[in-house]
């Protein structure tokens, strides 16, 4: 018989009060692919004869690359490697960089850009205010009204309930409201050419957004995002777009600046992710020794729960012994809230890594649901 441990709501009381344990802080907001570890810059396969002849648009043509980012050999470099392992014509891209504009906000954003400290008193209230608010609860709402069908749809095939799809689509672009108005070539082109940091991350992204626009037959000088490439009412970057977008509408294409194919396609990323139809999220805890926690916390770490319970913390609820979960802390206004993410959890992390995305995204799809229904 498997052991299980739970504590009672009335000792769940002093929780917000009680503090202790170390944590990460929250990840911007942005693109999927730029919240995860940059991935290793690899060699792509050459192109097969159909992609080769692919037709492209834009019509696009140049001897050499002029504008903003004429004389760049690594721009030079990159266009040959575009023609070599993928086929592209040389001139039709170097016509194509011939129309980038460098976008020197993001230079000295970058620039000024350092790694986050350690999470502040109050900083889990105050960034989940940016999401939990009437503005996303009612659009949220108002969104799975007129595309109910669509989500109904999604949830029945990929297992992720609607207010999941919402609170991911809420959080990264308010339902579509917020999609960014760079266009993600220049974003792109500017972060691989102009911006040391993650140079060969935005290097390949930008690989993959041109085998994106010529797979999905667009003008790649047209789609518009982040001043990352981040696009859609997903906020997908084009590397994640090429693995889990879906065409969810059957209408040929993926786009998904349009709400059934974004919807599909946020699904379809959980589900390939590992989320668990019909369980549950995070759980509340509380501590039974004194109010302080040695261990370190982060959606991250691992602990079975019989091994907290052996370190003083219990969950408000009832969880198998041996099974892993993280330990969450969040820096409330009132004092340290302190829960265990369960795998689910853990999924809506991919997305980005983040312990207060991933709760402001569990917060706000439950307020939606609860509007909702």
């Amino acid at each position: 018989m498997r052991h299980r441990f739970s504590v009672s709501p009335a000792i769940f009381v002093g929780l917000l009060l009680l503090s202790g344990c170390s944590s990460h802080p929250p990840a911007r907001p942005g693109a999927i692919a730029d919240r995860a570890a940059v991935p290793a810059v690899g060699e792509a396969s050459r192109p097969t004869a159909a992609e080769s002849d692919m037709p492209l648009e834009g019509g696009y043509s140049a001897r050499t690359v002029t504008g903003d980012y004429a004389g760049y050999p690594a721009l030079d470099r990159f266009i040959a490697r575009m023609a070599q392992q993928h086929g592209f014509p040389h001139d039709y891209l170097k016509g194509l960089f011939s129309q980038a504009q460098r976008k020197t906000w993001t230079i000295n954003y970058m620039r000024k850009e350092s790694k986050p400290g350690p999470p502040s008193p109050g900083g889990w209230s105050r960034y989940r205010a940016q999401f939990l608010d009437g503005l996303h609860i009612a659009r949220g709402v108002d969104f799975w009204r007129r595309h109910a069908g669509t989500l109904r749809q999604a949830s029945e095939r990929y297992g992720v309930p609607a207010e999941y799809i919402l609170g991911i689509m809420g959080v990264e672009t308010v339902y579509g409201a917020n999609l960014g108005s760079h266009r993600v070539l220049d974003a792109l082109t500017t972060l691989a050419f102009d911006s040391p940091r993650r140079a060969d991350y935005f290097t390949e992204e930008l690989e993959k957004f041109l085998l994106m626009a010529r797979q999905e037959r667009i003008d790649p000088a047209q789609p518009r995002g982040s001043f990352a490439g981040a696009m859609g009412l997903g906020q997908f970057m084009p590397s994640s777009f090429l693995k889990w977008a879906v065409d969810f509408d059957g209408d040929g294409r993926k786009d998904l600046w349009q709400p059934a194919d974004a919807i599909g396609s946020v699904a379809n990323y959980f589900a390939a992710h590992g989320w668990r139809s019909g369980e549950g999220v995070v759980i509340p805890a509380v501590l039974m020794r004194g109010g302080r926690c040695e261990l370190e916390t982060g959606y991250h770490t691992r602990y079975s729960v019989a091994e907290l319970a052996r370190n003083g913390i219990m969950p408000r609820g009832v969880l198998d012994a041996d099974m892993p979960v993280s330990l969450l802390r969040l820096r409330a206004e009132a004092g340290d809230e302190y829960w265990l993410g369960l795998p689910n959890f853990y999924v809506i992390t991919r997305y980005n890594n983040s312990t207060y995305y991933a709760m402001a995204v569990h917060e706000l799809a439950q307020a939606i649901r609860g509007r909702y229904h």
